[in-house]
């Protein structure tokens, strides 16, 4: 049996949702161990001056648990 913990994230990229998800993914990856898949939550968007600025991902990333 096993057991997976999720945790949630905003990854932000000046270029796409895409990029987004990818940063937050890879920030994950440099301190969580075990990921086993992402669900991406929602997207956004900062806005300045009628231009999107920064495109933003919300996830979730599963882990696996370790005792």
């Amino acid at each position: 049996m096993s057991v997976v913990k999720v945790i949630e994230l905003i990854g932000e990229s000046p270029d796409s949702w895409e990029d987004a998800v990818r940063n937050a993914l890879d920030t994950a990856a440099k301190s969580v161990r075990g990921i086993v898949g992402i669900d991406v939550d929602h997207f956004t968007a900062k806005v300045v001056d009628n231009k999107i600025v920064a495109f933003r991902a919300n996830i979730k990333v599963a882990f696996k648990y370790e005792e």
